[in-house]
């Protein structure tokens, strides 16, 4: 698996912020490779405002990394059970410090077939203030 392998990616997101709910559900293209003791799920997000490379690290001791990268922005959000982790979101305007806390992270792989299940629901912070509660939902098939 090190050389990648095509799957096909399932995401589905809830955000609610400032007491409104929004879903997303979309399906992606994407390839699954490993290196050390990580497995990393990269695909590209395409819609109609801007194009973004999504890659998942996925550490094998229980955290996610998650990025997400633009032309002119970049976003690395840090997850980990019951985890206060700060982070940095890189804007064209600047930089803002952000933080994640993790209440649920689930993670289910299976190498024959390959199949991954990742289930995160956190909370986005930034200079102390709730931005969001997020859930994030991915499955990918090779």
């Amino acid at each position: 698996m090190s050389s990648g392998t095509p799957v096909l990616v399932d995401l589905k997101t809830i955000t609610k912020q400032n007491g409104e709910t929004s879903k997303y559900e979309r399906k992606f293209k994407g390839q699954v490779f490993q290196m050390g003791n990580s497995m990393y799920l990269r695909y590209n997000e395409d819609d109609s405002q801007e194009s973004a490379i999504v890659t998942f690290k996925i550490s094998f001791d229980g955290g996610i990394q998650l990025i997400r990268k633009t032309n002119d922005m970049r976003m690395q959000l840090f997850f980990e059970d019951n985890k206060r982790i700060a982070a940095v979101y890189r804007t064209p305007y600047g930089e803002i410090p952000i933080e994640t806390v993790t209440p649920v992270l689930n993670v289910t792989i299976d190498e024959l077939p390959l199949v991954g299940n990742v289930a995160i629901n956190y909370f986005l912070y930034s200079n102390g203030e709730l931005l969001g509660e997020y859930k994030i939902r991915l499955q990918f098939v090779g």
